[in-house]
């Protein structure tokens, strides 16, 4: 009996240390638990759930070369599949003699699917958790971000959980300056090839984000990646506000080229951006 007395002893020690060493991962030590209040695994094939999902549609943003429409992304197989394609197709926004980007290209030659929570949903701080895959060839932009819902960029603020280009991962922080359309940023950038893992891109990873009133914290694979300070990023003038004191929505989006994309015209399409799911979560006990 001694001897079964000490075992249990022993096992039930390390147990409590696992679960103290987990709770340390929480947006703040003190937390016990975690309640999932939305989330996505994307289990039923077909389009994506309309009361979950919105989708941005047409030239967005960063002068990237996609033309955004819902017809690419569905799921399939208990995944959310966001694909770019090399198609040729007019553009219905094309306006002879136009000087902006949207409306001068008399043609889309790329396109792929954006989706959102705007108008849907937004969150207030929290643990943001999803599971993808990504394909890294040159031109491809994936992401999975955040922008707050009041502000235009980047007063708004915005989190960048995952973002891939030119064979770098970056996990950032912006919000505004005194100058229009111009971000202040909390980034790093972790290239892949630092992994030394040829099979990489084949595989899915887990991004999280725990974002509480003092830091976000962004995580891969439960690596700590980038650790922000909330005291660091109230907006300058005109706008003084801290866009991380309000909601954010979500984006889900594949882009390609533009701004930091890179040059896709070595690239074969089409190419997947696939999302096992997505989860949000806020502090509570289980039952709540």
């Amino acid at each position: 009996m001694k001897t079964i007395s000490v075992l249990f002893f022993v096992i039930a020690s390390l147990v409590l240390f696992s679960v103290n060493v987990k709770t340390q991962d929480n947006v703040g030590s003190h937390l016990p638990e975690w309640k999932l209040v939305w989330h996505d695994e994307f289990n039923k094939d077909g389009r994506p759930d309309p009361k979950s999902w919105a989708y941005e549609t047409g030239f967005v943003r960063n002068e990237e070369l996609q033309w955004y429409q819902p017809e690419n992304a569905w799921c399939e197989d208990g995944r959310l599949i966001i694909e770019a394609r090399k198609e040729q197709k007019a553009n219905p926004a094309y306006r002879a003699g136009s000087t902006d980007w949207k409306t001068r290209r008399q043609l889309i030659d790329y396109t792929s699917a954006s989706l959102t929570t705007k108008d849907l949903f937004a969150w207030r701080t929290g643990r943001f958790e999803l599971k993808a895959r990504l394909d890294t060839d040159q031109g491809l932009w994936p992401a999975i971000w955040t922008l707050g819902l009041r502000n235009q960029w980047p007063s708004c603020g915005e989190i960048d959980i995952l973002e891939y280009y030119r064979g770098l991962l970056l996990f950032n922080v912006a919000w505004g300056t005194e100058t229009a359309w111009v971000g202040a940023w909390d980034s790093v950038r972790k290239p892949i090839a630092e992994f030394n893992d040829p099979e990489w891109s084949t595989k899915y990873h887990i991004w999280r984000m725990d974002w509480d009133e003092q830091f976000i914290n962004l995580y891969l694979d439960d690596q700590l990646m980038n650790s922000t300070d909330l005291n660091n990023t109230y907006n300058r003038s005109p706008d003084t506000s801290n866009p991380f004191h309000q909601p954010h929505f979500i984006i889900l989006n594949l882009a390609v080229g533009g701004s930091a994309g890179g040059d896709p015209s070595q690239t074969t399409f089409p190419k997947r951006f696939e999302i096992d799911y997505v989860r949000v979560y806020q502090p509570g006990r289980i039952g709540q």
